[in-house]
């Protein structure tokens, strides 16, 4: 990928190792309109509904999409609402507002283009809006394309990675290799128990 299309991590302070990069796609900068200010902000770990609370203190429009899981304890079990997007709150907020947003306790880094908060088009927050609001059952997935190195994380092919030549609802194709002699086997899985790599 080329250096357009990378997205890096504004640093207010550096937990994560060096070099951490979001990719996103040219065709994604792209669609942002300049009157676009929704970003996506990196939390600490289980930090997200703080920093949510945080931003509309300080009357910033946020969205933490969230999905209901039974989760258990030594004496019970209760249904929790969790992050949809693991480390991640969305926030509707002008630019030159930033340091507001990174002075929030929890808040790691604003994901970034060329030392930019990198907004996101407004069709892709307000379809996970509709999505939760939504009667439908949904899950979290991997996004993979076809010619990423994936690894399968379910079934008998547990911690092979391969290249995904083909993937549809259900199933995905992946080509194991050795490059060292030219040759190569295609195997099919389910598509869920594969992840990029």
């Amino acid at each position: 990928m080329g250096d357009a299309s990378r997205v890096r991590l504004t640093r207010r302070e550096d937990p994560a190792p060096e070099g951490t990069i979001v990719q996103a796609s040219a065709a994604a900068l792209r669609d942002v309109s300049p009157s676009t200010h929704w970003y996506a902000i990196w939390t600490r770990s289980r930090h997200e509904q703080i920093v949510r609370e945080q931003l509309e203190r300080k009357q910033v429009e946020a969205f933490l999409p969230t999905i209901t899981r039974w989760s258990r304890w030594k004496d019970r079990k209760k249904k929790v609402a969790w992050p949809l997007f693991p480390g991640y709150c969305f926030a509707r907020f002008d630019p030159a507002n930033t340091l507001a947003v990174l002075k929030c306790t929890g808040v790691v880094n604003i994901v970034s283009f060329e030392g930019r908060p990198a907004a996101i088009p407004d069709r892709e927050v307000e379809g996970i809006r509709t999505l939760v609001t939504s009667e439908l059952q949904y899950d979290p997935c991997p996004l993979v394309r076809e010619g990423m190195m994936v690894e399968v994380v379910h079934g008998p092919l547990s911690g092979v990675v391969g290249r995904l030549m083909r993937k549809d609802a259900h199933r995905a194709r992946l080509i194991l290799s050795v490059d060292l002699i030219g040759q190569a086997v295609s195997v099919e899985v389910d598509a869920g128990d594969v992840k990029a790599y």
